[in-house]
């Protein structure tokens, strides 16, 4: 590897055009810790262990073999490249080499994921081993079913494709030794949500069958691993925090790019700055990936590398994205080439941050503030695997957590990881999984110990409505089809969108609570770099229509936001106010969507648009605040003003819980009419609510602290991108005012 001092100099120095890097930390390399289990692996695994160059076993390894052999479930939570696979691939393999017949069952958030356990299973020669999903041949299900001892497979094929008909599984169920959930930090929010009622469906069908699994969840370091493993599988769960593997030596950029001459405040693209580095890197030839919040950036990324190395196509046809909605053979050709060394460079989302072995990375390049302090030691720490030097480069964005973070290092590197959120009371979710499980077997009062009180409420919601029906004590599915089948667990609504070339060929799907924003008529889609425009959009058929087309510009939705109260749940006093938390009706409805130039941000024009209102039951936290009046401001600075509020509220709400800003929305108001005062609300994006909102009410004192302390720090004048300005602002970002926003904050607090 070059030197790695060297580079960072060349990094930081932007080639002359001025200084970038705000921190540079070392975080030191650490030695192995190793251990023996209590009894040794039987020869014919250690031999398997030998010939891939496997000698000892780390410590976290060495005691969740011995806790897992005494019957208990574990919850393994060490950093990146760890070696977590192997706590469950050693007793599974044990089980599976003293008893032919015992199967186990290894679910994966992604498809991805599958794939590259199956090359580490077959490195270890396991007993027959396969991947079961949607791109599962049909020829192959009923072999599968039949033979494999272990399947590997993910929550929505569990959910739809497997629990659904699980009568072709029985044997299976029956013989099932354990359950691996890999990546469990990922399971949280909606997703996470609909998992720990998918898990809890599946315990219910193995103990009817006559299996008793043990459970084996593998998780990036969390502040709540105990917490979650219960939410998530509701059993008692054995947490193992202890990390024996060994770290090489990790150089850490935090990086700001530069302020735009003759702008308020305004800095240069975090896409710009991450296409330079990642081209630099490129050049010396190292190994580098390069993870995007959203799939616009991560294509927009690649687009401008290459652009950078337009005078070298060697390295230029060496650079690829990865991101989730891809098809399936366009994924996994991606991945060998990642994993042999024919791609020199990756622009991906966060479908690469998860423990994919994409062999030996030297740098990683994080465009942007993913969310959590945990996803960023899960992207930075793809790079530099075992006790080799890395380099992680954090290029802030505009966005005010991204500011905040990079302005105060010393919070950043010495902040805990978040709390995983989980939320067992959405009625949609429980009300899905209820019709769900009846499909499956009928529904009896044992039941709802396993499953829980909401649960049982919703089931009883369903027998109203007729989709169940009650006779002899249980509850039997009477609706038409099977419920699994309708939507998506990735989500609270189950619904997906569907986007389609004008070739007919389907390139990628988007959820249903994000496709009127990201996919309306006249929407710029990117995919590999390459522009589309949504020429259509069937809402019947939930299909997008995108045609290829060459553009300058990007699309920036309109929005229009109504929010009723329908409960108050709780309140308490915050200073000079009082913040509150219950259930809201919200209304969105996108009105049109404003062209801006790609590289200047420059508004180019509007169009209005004509599209149903969306609208959802959800949580909310929210506070009231003085008058305009009261503060001496005129209206139109003190609308700005919890304009600007609201905004910086949402977007550092991530440092108090483990969410996107894109999970939340928010409404601000000088008079709301049900409260007949001003207030600022922040609900939960998704039909329900999935525990967003009650974890910012509880931290709403610092939160608002953060706000204002942010907002004072930041040097603009007016408001700027970096404070109170929003990507993902319905009303763009009109009006804000960032000074008004000061004032509101100093009269509360």
């Amino acid at each position: 590897m070059v030197k790695v001092a060297d580079l960072l100099e060349e990094l930081e120095s932007g080639g002359g055009n001025g200084e970038r890097s705000v921190s540079r930390t070392i975080i030191p390399a650490k030695p192995a810790r190793y251990a023996e289990p209590q009894e040794p692996l039987p020869a014919a695994i250690l031999e398997r262990l030998e010939r891939n160059g496997i000698r000892r076993l780390y410590l976290h390894q060495a005691r969740s073999l011995d806790l897992l052999r005494n019957g208990h479930h574990v919850m393994v939570t060490t950093g990146t490249s760890s070696g977590k696979t192997l706590c469950y691939n050693l007793p599974v393999l044990e089980a599976l080499l003293a008893d032919k017949k015992a199967r186990a069952l290894y679910l994966f958030p992604t498809k991805a994921l599958a794939q590259d356990q199956l090359r580490v299973l077959a490195d270890l020669d396991f007993p027959v081993a396969a991947t079961y999903d949607g791109d599962t041949p049909a020829t192959a299900r009923g072999r599968i079913r039949r033979d494999a001892a272990v399947v590997l497979t993910n929550p929505d094929m569990l959910h739809r494709g497997i629990l659904s008909h699980h009568k072709a599984w029985a044997n299976f169920l029956l013989n099932v030794e354990f359950i691996v959930v890999d990546e469990a930090h990922a399971l949280r929010g909606a997703f996470g949500s609909n998992v720990a009622f998918v898990l809890r469906r599946l315990r219910r069908l193995c103990r009817y069958y006559g299996g008793n699994p043990r459970f084996i969840l593998a998780s990036a370091t969390l502040t709540n691993p105990l917490e979650h493993a219960k939410a998530l599988t509701g059993l008692d769960v054995d947490v193992i925090w202890g990390d024996g593997a060994p770290r090489g030596r990790k150089f850490f950029l935090l990086w700001n790019p530069p302020l735009l001459e003759g702008t308020d405040g305004k800095r240069r693209s975090s896409n710009s700055e991450a296409s330079s580095v990642l081209a630099a890197l490129t050049r010396r030839n190292l190994r580098t990936i390069c993870f995007s919040k959203t799939r616009k950036g991560a294509e927009l990324v690649l687009k401008h590398t290459k652009d950078f190395l337009a005078k070298d196509p060697d390295l230029e046809r060496r650079l690829a994205s990865y991101r989730a909605g891809y098809l399936p053979q366009e994924r996994r050709e991606i991945e060998r080439a990642l994993f042999a060394g024919k791609l020199l460079g990756v622009s991906a989302t966060n479908a690469l941050e998860l423990g994919i072995d994409v062999g030996s990375l030297d740098a990683a390049v994080i465009n942007g503030f993913p969310g959590t302090i945990t996803s960023i030691w899960q992207q930075a720490g793809r790079a530099g695997r075992r006790e080799s030097d890395s380099i992680a480069v954090l290029i802030a964005g505009e966005d005010p957590l991204d500011q905040y973070y990079v302005q105060h290092p010393e919070y950043f590197f010495g902040r805990s990881f978040e709390e995983a959120i989980i939320d067992l009371d959405n009625p949609y979710i429980n009300a899905r999984h209820a019709a769900c499980a009846a499909y499956e077997l009928p529904l009896a009062e044992e039941d709802f110990v396993m499953f829980g009180p909401t649960f049982e409420e919703a089931a009883s919601t369903l027998v109203d409505t007729g989709e169940l029906k009650k006779s002899g004590g249980k509850a039997f599915f009477a609706g038409a089809g099977f419920p699994a089948g309708d939507g998506s667990i990735r989500g609270t609504s189950g619904t997906e969108y569907l986007i389609v070339e004008t070739t007919g060929e389907v390139m990628a799907t988007t959820d249903a609570e994000r496709a009127f924003f990201e996919v309306h008529p006249g929407a710029v889609h990117l995919h590999q770099g390459d522009a589309y425009v949504i020429r259509e959009l069937d809402l019947k058929g939930k299909v997008a229509l995108a045609e290829r087309t060459e553009i300058n510009y990007y699309t920036q939705p309109k929005e229009e936001t109504n929010l009723w109260v329908d409960e108050e749940l709780n309140s308490r006093e915050m200073g000079k106010t009082c913040v509150r938390f219950g259930r809201v009706t919200v209304e969105n409805t996108i009105r049109g969507f404003q062209k801006k130039r790609a590289a200047s941000g420059e508004v180019l024009g509007f169009e209005e648009l004509d599209l149903p209102p969306v609208r959802f039951s959800t949580e909310a936290f929210w506070c009231t605040t003085p008058t305009a009046e009261e503060l001496g401001l005129s209206p139109y600075a003190f609308a700005g003003g919890l304009h600007a509020l609201e905004h910086t509220a949402i977007a550092l709400l991530p440092v108090y819980a483990m969410c996107d800003r894109w999970d939340v929305g928010g409404i601000s108001t000088p008079l709301h009419p049900e409260l007949g005062a001003p207030a600022v609300f922040v609900y939960d994006g998704y039909a329900g609510g999935i525990g967003i909102a009650l974890r910012g009410f509880t931290a709403a004192d610092e939160l608002l602290d953060a706000v204002l302390a942010h907002l004072r720090s930041c040097p603009c004048g007016s408001g700027c991108p970096s404070c109170v300005q929003s990507p993902k602002c319905g009303k763009l970002n009109e009006p804000l005012d960032k000074t008004a926003a000061v004032t509101i904050l100093k009269s509360i607090l």
